[in-house]
């Protein structure tokens, strides 16, 4: 790549829903510091393959190691459930609603320090900060298997809880860094990907452990936590040498490679760049923001139904009559097939600049799921039905999370309402937790009906979304129309075509005239 090519021949193949075609045609030196561009050499210009090429090459650096991270962080939260029907709940005596409560207690410091580990990720690194708390929940998770009580059992999935907090809604932030927000969900769902593998993995590794019963006077289900905390403990040493920071600094990129990258990000959802210097507005701005609470709806409907399947999907399938062996096993096709509809839905979601069609998609998916496992069905038809409950989840909640991050513009009002986002959101996992009660097995019609209550919220919350994210671009369109319309106003002064300084549009982030919403 040349580094005498200036930015005003930057190629502007951007649709018509970014703001790429609208970056001024000369350096712009008077604006901010984006991700420390300054100090970069112009952007080049690039052909779409070689720009495929580009984000490839990213793809590679830093979407094996964040999956293979995120694996091993919801394998050590819900091998729980494989570790159950290996003899968990008879060794530590455990009665009536004691193992639901022991899942609940990683759900509350799970969701109450997710906003906190968002706003110190910028500050501590990401390259230092991501490998520290997977070093430190694979410690947690190898202690686990060493529990002797129902209250060493609480303790420690409150500690997991505490140090896997900070993985999901930082990985989520760290890749909105990277990536435009068009490219966004098919990353993800590479990433989130690896939580529907890790239900897969998860039967499979607890197949073959719980054959380890009584080798060191432990148990098989203590086994499994041991072995997989080891795992995840090696997996955070080796992202600490995988690991990058930001685009500004990651020397596996050439300048001009480092310099595209943010200009395409800078530019990617307003005319004028990104708000990035950090401010208590932001936290406010993110706070007082109506669709990060519309959009809390749409993720309970979607993560309470996948923390419930999760959790107790073992338990579900040997209900249906199973031995342990043969229902740890039957486990791994429905995790199977999500992974592989969570890639196809992410990867076409980015090519259609959508994101509610494949949410709609996964509910609808899910009300058939769960209605079957609430009948009175025979058990082949209800493991069938495991099949839409398993995929319908995992399939739409990278759109879920993609979608809000799309839609906040400034970098740490994004950080802030993502943390909002998913940390109030998984409090529907706590929920999950207690609605499949031991004295309902095998049919449990009350989890199963909770269930669908959180799909019907989604049902409703999702097409409302749509349509106020339509008129307020289509009252946008209106506005530029007018502005266009009116020489008078079309004429740019000091403050521009809107009315408003530079500062002033990247201050306003979403809310800026200029800014168009991801439907």
């Amino acid at each position: 790549m040349s580094t005498d090519i200036q930015r005003s021949s930057i190629d502007k193949r951007a649709s018509t829903d970014t703001q790429l075609d609208k970056v001024p045609h000369a350096p712009d030196t008077g604006l901010l510091d984006f991700g420390g561009d300054t100090a970069l050499p112009p952007p080049p210009k690039l052909t779409a393959e070689e720009e495929h090429r580009l984000y490839r090459k990213l793809d590679l650096r830093l979407m094996p190691i964040l999956s293979l991270m995120y694996l091993l962080s919801f394998m050590d939260r819900g091998n729980i459930g494989n570790a159950k029907i290996e003899g968990l709940t008879e060794q530590l005596k455990l009665v009536g609603n004691q193992y639901n409560i022991a899942l609940t207690m990683f759900f509350i410091p799970y969701c109450l320090f997710e906003c906190p580990a968002n706003l110190v990720l910028k500050k501590f690194r990401p390259s230092r900060w991501l490998p520290a708390i997977t070093i430190v929940w694979g410690t947690v998770m190898t202690l686990m298997g060493l529990v002797k009580t129902y209250p060493q059992l609480v303790g420690v999935r409150v500690c997991l809880g505490v140090a896997e907090s900070g993985l999901f809604p930082g990985v989520v932030y760290y890749l909105t860094l990277w990536y435009p927000r068009h490219e966004l969900q098919y990353r993800i769902g590479l990433f989130f990907g690896a939580a529907s593998l890790a239900g897969a993995f998860s039967g499979l590794l607890a197949f073959g452990i719980g054959f380890m019963s009584g080798v060191g006077s432990l148990e098989g289900w203590s086994w499994i936590f041991i072995l997989e905390g080891l795992a995840t403990v090696l997996v955070g040493v080796l992202s600490a040498f995988v690991l990058v920071d930001f685009p500004a600094t990651a020397t596996f990129l050439a300048p001009e490679e480092r310099a595209y990258i943010i200009w395409k990000k800078k530019y990617d959802n307003s005319s004028v760049g990104e708000q990035e210097n950090f401010s208590m507005k932001d936290i406010w701005a993110a706070l007082s923001d109506w669709q990060i609470y519309l959009h809390i709806l749409i993720y309970m409907s979607v993560v309470g139904p996948l923390y419930g399947i999760s959790l107790f999907l073992p338990t579900i399938i040997s209900g249906f009559g199973f031995s342990t062996p043969i229902a740890q096993l039957l486990t791994v096709p429905p995790y199977v097939f999500a992974t592989f509809v969570t890639l196809l839905w992410g990867y076409y979601s980015d090519k259609m600049k959508k994101r509610h069609p494949f949410i709609l998609t996964g509910l609808v998916m899910l009300l058939i799921g769960f209605s079957i496992q609430i009948s009175n069905a025979p058990r082949g038809v209800k493991y069938f039905g495991t099949f839409f409950c398993v995929a319908g989840s995992y399939a739409s909640f990278p759109g879920v999370v993609a979608w809000l991050g799309n839609n906040l513009s400034g970098q740490y009002k994004r950080g802030v309402g993502m943390a909002i986002h998913i940390g109030i959101g998984n409090f529907s996992g706590a929920i999950s937790s207690n609605v499949f009660r031991t004295v309902d097995s095998p049919r449990f019609i009350l989890g199963h009906g909770i269930e669908l209550m959180f799909i019907g919220i989604g049902l409703i919350c999702t097409p409302l979304v749509v349509l106020l994210y339509a008129r307020i671009n289509k009252q946008r369109d209106a506005y530029e129309a007018s502005l266009s319309a009116d020489s008078e106003k079309a004429v740019e002064g000091s403050k521009g075509k809107y009315g408003y300084t530079p500062q002033e549009l990247r201050e306003l982030g979403d809310r800026a005239p200029d800014f168009r919403y991801v439907l």
